[in-house]
């Protein structure tokens, strides 16, 4: 017996005979609604089958409908089968079917003691691997500069020049505004703790040391590296994007020696140059606080500066500028080289590469000061 179903439409019917429902017109996203106008299951309980012989067209949102049916039957203990389904309907029906979310999430395992010692084993080898490639890179870099050095001709003086303006001119206004502005903090702090002693003048000796030994060097690197680091990265990296790097080799040119060296070289001169316009910009800073705050006058804190200031703590400064240079310049191109074809490599190996960068500058730094502290200077 056909009883009439609770909810007809213009192209849309369902009617229910004997434990089957009778899909009959358009299954399709339009008609959708008319089936769900008075709620989610438009199926009956106690329905086994489906037929969908009637039906003349179906799309992917009616082939979803049908499986959710099946799968609400399920959930309430029963089973429901689609039947008079045309080949292609049974195809699309099955494709749903199989994408169809799970219906409960597993729950995520708890990594155990060897999970984690696997994935910090792979850590440490990646390390190791990467601390081999930069190893590799920078003997890559001195073996290009010793050809530079027997043939002068090969070096791109017009690409040097211009990195430096990049490297060094471009970076003088933030390198001096920030030593002048740690000269100030050490004024200022040195003298609330120094004027409990009455050592006030000490305070020429502690802003002296602290930014010609370490902090005005240490300090521009760390600058440097976030700026220039960053964009060597970020413009080699683009051009290995764009196949550019794979374009010079095809045509004979050693990309090291068009795009490395000139980026290393550049920075290993100016980065002295700005350690040296830190160190003036700190002092003048330092001085300048200690005069409003301790009355130290200029001619005093200079008198105390050269007399008690051993021009070794600039010359350690300056040692080490080279070497950070040369960090943050093989660090940042090699990153750039192995940016692979997207902009998520990109960005991701630029944000390394500072990171690198700024760690193995402090890293070589406190080296240094051990060294230095060993040898008595």
């Amino acid at each position: 017996m056909t009883s009439p179903a609770p909810l007809s439409g213009k192209e849309i019917s369902i009617s229910v005979t004997e434990g089957k429902a009778t899909l009959s017109g358009q299954l399709l996203i339009d008609t959708l609604m008319q089936l769900t106008a008075d709620g989610p299951h438009p199926i009956p309980d106690g329905i086994t089958s489906i037929d969908i012989s009637a039906l003349s067209h179906l799309d992917t949102a009616g082939a979803w409908f049908l499986v959710d049916q099946q799968l609400q039957s399920k959930q309430r203990g029963h089973s429901l089968e689609i039947e008079g389904a045309k080949s292609a309907q049974a195809q699309l029906i099955k494709t749903v079917e199989l994408n169809m979310p799970p219906e409960t999430q597993p729950p995520l395992a708890r990594p155990s003691i060897a999970d984690r010692l696997e994935v910090f084993g792979k850590k440490i080898a990646r390390g190791f691997r990467m601390a081999v490639e930069l190893i590799s890179f920078l003997g890559q870099v001195i073996a290009t500069l010793g050809g530079i050095i027997r043939h002068p001709s090969r070096l791109r003086l017009t690409s040097v020049v211009h990195h430096c303006q990049e490297i060094g001119v471009s970076a003088v206004p933030i390198v001096a505004l920030m030593a002048f502005l740690i000269g100030v903090v050490l004024a200022f702090q040195g003298s609330a703790q120094l004027r409990q002693f009455g050592a006030e003048v000490f305070v020429v000796d502690l802003i002296a040391i602290s930014i010609l030994r370490e902090l005005g060097i240490l300090l521009t690197s760390i600058i440097v590296a976030g700026r220039s680091g960053s964009a060597f990265t970020a413009s080699i990296g683009s051009m290995k994007m764009r196949e550019e790097i794979d374009a010079m080799r095809t045509l004979g040119l050693d990309p090291v020696t068009i795009l490395v060296v000139p980026r290393v070289l550049a920075l290993m001169l100016m980065l002295p140059a700005l350690g040296l316009i830190a160190d003036i910009s700190g002092l003048v800073g330092g001085a300048l606080m200690s005069w409003i705050e301790l009355g130290v006058s200029p001619n005093v804190f200079q008198t105390r500066l050269v007399s008690n200031t051993d021009v070794w703590h600039f010359g350690v400064g300056m040692i080490k500028a080279p070497f950070f240079a040369l960090i943050i310049g093989i660090i940042g191109c090699y990153q750039g080289m192995n940016v692979g074809g997207n902009a998520e490599s990109l960005g991701r190996l630029t944000s390394a590469s500072v990171v690198l960068s700024i760690f193995m500058v402090i890293v070589v730094d406190a080296v240094f000061s051990i060294f230095f502290a060993v040898v008595g200077v």
